[in-house]
C-alpha cells in the first residue's frame, strides 16, 4: 500500500493504517533520530524519539495532505523531536580522562579523534541496508547479534557474514580517505 492510501485511511482513523506506516518506517525513523542526535544518543532515547514521531502522526493526522508523502513528515518530525531531545538533556560531564585533561592527549589529538569518529560514522551511514543498520545497532548500539538478525530477518550467521564485508568496507573507505593506514587487521 502507497504512502498516499496510507495517508488516507489514516485521516479517517484508521489504526491498521498507523501499524503499516510504523512498521514501514521504524527502521527509517530511527536511522533519523540516531543521525540528528549523533554518538551521545542511547537506544532508549532512539526509540522514544521514534514512537514520539508515531504519536504525534496519529494525534496530527486529520490535517495530514495525502498528496503528500508520509516519508519526508515522518523524518523532519523524529528529525525536530530528536534535536529538541538532545537540548532538553544536559551534557553529561566528561571525565577528566575523556576531557583530554589527564589522559595527555593534546587538543590536536583529541581533534583528531572527532574527526575519525565522525568519518567513520558517515562511513557506515553510507552501508547499503541492511549492513547499515545491522553496524550501527551491533556496534553503537550493543544490541545482541541474535535479536538484530531476527529483525533483519537474518540467520546470525548470515549477520556474522554480513558484519565483517561491511567492516572491511569501512576500512576500505577509511583507507581512501586517508583517515587509516590498512596496517591494521
Amino acid at each position: 500500500m502507497n504512502d498516499k492510501k496510507l495517508a488516507q485511511r489514516l485521516k479517517r482513523g484508521d489504526r491498521m493504517a498507523l501499524n503499516r506506516v510504523m512498521d514501514a518506517y521504524a527502521s527509517y525513523l530511527s536511522t533519523v533520530a540516531w543521525n540528528a542526535m549523533g554518538p551521545a544518543a542511547s537506544a532508549q532515547d532512539v526509540e522514544e524519539v521514534v514512537s514520539d514521531t508515531f504519536l504525534a502522526l496519529w494525534s496530527r493526522r486529520d490535517g495530514l495532505d495525502p498528496e503528500q508523502g508520509l516519508k519526508s513528515w515522518l523524518a523532519a518530525v523524529a528529525r525536530h523531536r530528536a534535536i529538541d531531545r538532545m537540548r532538553a538533556a544536559p551534557p553529561a560531564p566528561l571525565p577528566l580522562e575523556d576531557a583530554g585533561m589527564a589522559g595527555g592527549s593534546t587538543p590536536e589529538e583529541e581533534l583528531e579523534r572527532r574527526m575519525f569518529a565522525d568519518a567513520l560514522r558517515r562511513a557506515v551511514e553510507a552501508l547499503p541496508p541492511p549492513d547499515e543498520q545491522l553496524v550501527r545497532r551491533f556496534y553503537y548500539e550493543e544490541e545482541r547479534l541474535v535479536d538484530i538478525a531476527r529483525d533483519l530477518g537474518l540467520s546470525v550467521p548470515a549477520a556474522k557474514s554480513r558484519l565483517c564485508r561491511a567492516r572491511r568496507k569501512l576500512k576500505e573507505i577509511l583507507i581512501k580517505g586517508g583517515l587509516a593506514d590498512g596496517t591494521a587487521g
